[in-house]
């Protein structure tokens, strides 16, 4: 059987794909499962994956929760609403720092996915909405947190109450797209943003991802004693880093001095 995502791993870089493409990429439970275990997996391979990049397969990122689904749920709704969002949250806590790559749709179900990124990357012809209300529904997997968390309350509120769609250009703008990029170089900026992130050292941004999950949402002060008191400090091989730099300094300036 295909998977519903699949994996690459390629010197660091773990790339998530939703691999739905004849129903743009809905998801259902079976999409969420095995991203729970993608989840679970990476949580554990923070020393050999540096980052990682959720995008979809075919035509779009993914056109949202697979509707057809939902009404055959129902008979256990709460379990299946815990298990969901549970995923999403895992997807959004994993150490290394995650790019939600989004072209064509990204819609309600979606946008709670890509949410769960910690850079959400956008192709020029990425489309962004929340349509709970068009179908009477309510999120269920983190987007009345996580997107007035990333755009603001104000923009969030236009967002779900209009059910407006938004192009890739307003969603930078607003703040929910950090790089809006063209369709053509999308795969090289991709790669480019995610190579970038891997040339960094792996402790820090580790350390500084939980520092900023565990201190959202509280006061500067709070934030500042937070930051002091549960600090990783120094990584293992800071001072060998430090001590290269300072020799090649020396160096150039000895060079400087003799031209």
């Amino acid at each position: 059987m295909t998977p519903l995502v699949l994996r690459k791993d390629d010197n660091g870089l773990c790339i998530l794909v939703l691999n739905r493409p004849e129903k743009l990429n809905a998801i259902n439970m079976e999409v969420i499962r095995e991203l729970r275990v993608h989840a679970e997996t990476l949580e554990k391979q923070f020393k050999t994956i540096g980052c990682v990049v959720l995008r979809g397969s075919g035509r779009c990122f993914s056109a949202g929760h697979d509707l057809g689904t939902i009404e055959s749920d129902n008979h256990d709704a709460a379990a299946i609403a815990k298990f969901e969002s549970e995923t999403i949250t895992r997807l959004a806590n994993l150490p290394q720092p995650v790019i939600a790559a989004v072209h064509g749709h990204c819609y309600t179900g979606a946008l709670e996915l890509a949410l769960s990124g910690d850079i959400i990357l956008a192709a020029m012809s990425a489309r962004f909405a929340d349509t709970h209300g068009k179908w009477s529904l309510t999120p269920i997997w983190g987007l009345s947190q996580r997107l007035p968390r990333r755009i603001g309350a104000n923009k969030a509120k236009d967002m779900m109450f209009t059910t407006k769609t938004y192009t890739s250009e307003e969603a930078a703008a607003m703040g929910l797209a950090n790089l809006c990029v063209p369709d053509e170089t999308f795969d090289a900026e991709i790669e480019a943003l995610a190579r970038s992130i891997l040339a960094t050292f792996w402790f820090s941004n580790r350390a500084n991802k939980k520092l900023l999950l565990k201190t959202d949402g509280i006061s500067l002060e709070d934030g500042i004693r937070y930051e002091v008191e549960h600090t990783e400090g120094i990584g293992p091989d800071s001072k060998e880093r430090i001590s290269a730099f300072g020799k090649k300094n020396n160096c150039l300036a000895e060079m400087k001095k003799m031209g």
